[in-house]
This record gives C-alpha cells, sequence and structure tokens, in this order.
C-alpha cells in the first residue's frame, strides 16, 4: 500500500492539488469542482460542463416515473 497524496490548507484557506492527483484525473486549471460533505471528510468532485451533458437523459420517459410518495 503506498502514502496518500498529501496538502496543507493554507492561511487564506486554499489547498494545491498535488501533481499526481491532477496528472492521474487529467484536471486542469479552470475546472470547478462541488464540495460534498462526507462524514468527518469532504468529497471534492469535478462539475460537468454542461456541453458532456447533452443527451444523457435521451430517451427517458417522463411517465411511470417514482415519486417520493413511493418510496418507504
Amino acid at each position: 500500500m503506498t502514502m496518500p497524496e498529501t496538502a496543507t490548507l493554507s492561511s487564506k484557506f486554499q489547498i494545491s492539488i498535488p501533481k499526481a492527483i491532477r496528472a492521474a484525473l487529467h484536471w486542469e486549471a479552470g475546472l470547478t469542482f462541488a464540495f460534498i460533505p462526507k462524514g468527518t471528510g469532504v468529497l471534492l468532485v469535478p462539475v460537468p460542463k454542461r456541453e458532456s451533458l447533452k443527451g444523457l437523459a435521451r430517451g427517458a420517459s417522463a411517465t411511470d416515473y417514482r415519486d417520493r410518495s413511493d418510496r418507504f
């Protein structure tokens, strides 16, 4: 098992993402992220660009979907 990459929170509350992580995930400058609280940590998730979502729901039907009232 290898040691995970680490980063330090600066006095301006900024964190630099380690180069190995950026390279492995193909993250580049200007990418927007969402921070999702998870237990005692946080998930860092890139927000997809609108263009990449085109056609995502193609063929989806607005009928016969489950509503919150259908859930247990």
